[in-house]
């Protein structure tokens, strides 16, 4: 069995989460009670808890996001249309960064109605997923300065 994710997140509407990353991103749905559930994201297991504090806004994609990389562009394309076709809230419109180098990937960020922030990414080369040292280029330049 390979190793899996494990990822816990704040929400403040169990059947809001349900609906979004349910409907939306099409996670399986496993245990829940009042406070919280549990989500299967591609085989990962997300766990959305109930806040009792509001839920802030960030400002940007940095520091605080997380995704998938998949390792199939055609993978990244059926999501990215499911959630267009879905009508979720896109934060980053989809584009490609590092275009020409060995770190070009394609990108886009979603935002689910409790301000978390997620990525999906397909990289044209799988070295750069974990490779690519002598690169020191990481993320969105234009992001970062903001």
């Amino acid at each position: 069995m390979q190793t899996i994710f494990h990822l816990a997140f704040p929400v403040t509407d169990i059947t809001q989460t349900k609906d979004y990353y349910g409907n939306g991103l099409g996670c399986a749905i496993g245990r829940e009670n009042a406070t919280s559930v549990i989500l299967n994201l591609y085989g990962h297991q997300l766990v959305a808890h109930l806040a009792h504090e509001p839920l802030e806004l960030q400002r940007g994609i940095y520091p605080r996001h997380f995704g998938l990389i998949f390792n199939a562009e055609s993978d990244w394309e059926t999501l990215l249309e499911r959630a267009q076709r879905q009508g979720l809230a896109f934060y980053q419109q989809p584009k490609e960064r590092f275009v020409g180098s060995p770190l070009e990937h394609r990108t886009f960020f979603l935002e689910d109605p409790f301000h978390n922030l997620m990525e999906f990414k397909f990289y044209r080369h799988s070295t750069a997923i974990f490779g690519e040292v002598e690169y020191s280029a990481i993320g969105d330049p234009k992001a970062q300065q903001g």
